[in-house]
Formats: C-alpha cells, structure tokens, sequence
C-alpha cells in the first residue's frame, strides 16, 4: 500500500479522462482496481468505528476499495489500540464534518499515540430517518442516533418530530440496530444501514445543509512519501501567555506555507492549558516546511508531526 501512488495515478486518471463516463466515476473503477491488486499480494485489514453500515465503513471502502477486509470496533480509542498493537493494518476514523465541526475524541487520542496521519477520505453525508417495517414513524417518541447526526438534522427533526426525545448513541448503525431489536422507535442512519438491518426509510436526506460533508482520517505506522498534493497535520502547543500563538504561526507565514485549518483542544496537562492542532499545506520533505518545523521546534513547547498525507482526491 504506497498512498501516494495510488492518489497520483487517480489524479492523473481524472484529469486525462475524456468520457463518456465522469472523472470520478473513473477514479473509483480504478480504485477498485488497484484494490484488487492489493488482495493478491495480502488482503489488508481496516477497523473502523462499527458496526457494520457506519459512515466510517464507507469512508474505508472509499477509499481501499472493496477488497479489504473490514473489521469494526466500538470506539474511536479502540481502532487506534488495534493499529497499534498491530492486529489491523490501518484505521478510518472521523476528524472533522463541515456543519458541526471537529471531531474531539479523535484529536484526543493523538496526544498520546504513536500512530501518523497517513491518508483522507472526504464522504459527502446523506441522512436518513430509518423506522421498523409497518411502524408509523410519526407517533415516535425517540430518536436515536449519533449526536452530531442529531445535530445535523435538528431543523428536519424540529418540524417533523418536535415532541420525540433525541437519544445520542455511539454510532448511527448502532442506533439503526438498536430500534430494529426493539421495533418501537426511529433512528437516523445511513441507506446502507437500513438495508443491513432490513429497516424501511421514512425519509430521504434529511440533513439540514445540503453539502454536509465529513473528512475521515485513515491512520496506521507508515509514514506517505510525498505525493503531488500533500498535507500535513501538526500538534502544537505554547505557553499561555501574550504572543504565543503568533511565535507558534510566525514560521508558517514567513516560508510561505500556507495553513488550512487550527483547532484548540485542552492538554489535560494543567487547567487553561491548549494544544493546537494545525493542517498546512506540503509534506516534511518539502524544504520550505522542513525549514519551517526546524523553528518551531525551538519556539514551541511541543512540536508533533501527526503525519504528512496525499490531499483527498475521491
């Protein structure tokens, strides 16, 4: 698995494609392909957060293609205790959605694991409102879902289903499993999910923005060699106290790189303490970045690379 390769030959598919089918129509009959491939030599193993018919499990396929074999787990911690200990090969795990922002469990894990950055996975999100078969879902008086799925859908549920109780649960497929157990409730899941748990579809894409968007993180120990088009993920962290942050982005700025996302989280080492983490532009082996980390790593109090990755090109 070399994940800068493979995103160069997609990008080079999609843009000498001429037709009749569309670029990315292209790009995934290629990365089946390569998928296939892959299985010849060694099927991998990719866990992600379960169970079957979650978003995370079409973010792995996405993105390995179908001939891995996926494997799910209960939490965002344990898919990176299983990379870790080696019984999986990667993980895919949820980072951030373009309507409720962040995904805060797993930016935490990465404070203490040794595991990098090694891919992205943009999935656009479809929701929908999944009910037992014969079930009038309008006399529901729960939903249960993930909680920024709930979230994502709160103007949808407000008109529709003001008066039902919004239950959070680990995960969508969870909740979609849950209700088709108890066959008394509705549940806010994938299309995919439905049909694993033969449940029927009240309503169709439910969600409140029509480009709601969520980018996975595939994460593992090897480390991507540089690509076309590269990103790179570090965790920062300052003292608190005036200027900080600025001396933490002054290098960036100064060696031209250009920085694609910040996000604050605390460092459960002191209280108002914060670790940052940062997306720019380019990969280490870049001499602009290169150049640039060497500073901050005498300006910050910590300098963690999580990872330099191929930009998401399906």
């Amino acid at each position: 698995y070399r994940p800068e390769r493979e995103a160069d030959v997609l990008r080079t598919v999609k843009e000498r494609n001429q037709g009749p089918l569309n670029s990315e129509e292209m790009a995934r009959l290629f990365r089946e392909i390569m998928s296939a491939c892959l299985a010849l030599e060694k099927p991998m193993s990719i866990a992600f957060l379960g169970p079957d018919g979650t978003f995370t499990q079409a973010a792995a396929l996405k993105h390995f293609g179908h001939s891995v074999t996926t494997t799910p787990f209960n939490s965002i911690g344990d898919v990176f205790r299983e990379i870790e200990s080696g019984s999986c090969d990667y993980g895919v795990v949820p980072v951030e959605n373009s309507t409720e922002g962040v995904v805060s469990h797993t930016l935490d894990m990465f404070l203490n694991s040794p595991l990098v950055i090694c891919g992205e996975v943009v999935l656009r999100i479809h929701h929908n409102l999944l009910c037992p078969t014969g079930f009038d879902w309008k006399q529901a008086k729960a939903i249960y879902s993930h909680q920024q799925s709930l979230a994502q859908c709160r103007h949808w549920l407000d008109q529709n289903l003001p008066n039902a109780e919004q239950i959070p649960y680990p995960s969508n497929a969870e909740a979609a499993r849950h209700i088709a157990e108890s066959g008394e409730a509705v549940a806010i899941a994938s299309s995919e999910a439905a049909a694993i748990y033969q449940l029927d579809i009240a309503a169709h894409n439910i969600e409140d923005e029509p480009g709601n968007t969520t980018r996975f993180l595939i994460i593992g120990k090897q480390q991507a060699a540089p690509s076309s088009k590269n990103k790179t993920s570090l965790l920062l962290s300052t003292k608190n106290e005036a200027g900080g942050l600025h001396r933490l982005l002054a290098p960036l700025a100064e060696k031209g790189i250009s920085m694609s996302r910040i996000e604050s989280r605390p460092s459960r080492r002191g209280v108002w303490d914060y670790v940052f983490f940062v997306d720019i532009c380019g990969h280490i082996d870049d001499p602009e970045v290169s150049a640039a980390l060497e500073i901050l790593e005498t300006e910050a109090g910590m300098c963690k690379v999580l990872g330099s990755y191929p930009v998401a090109v399906l």
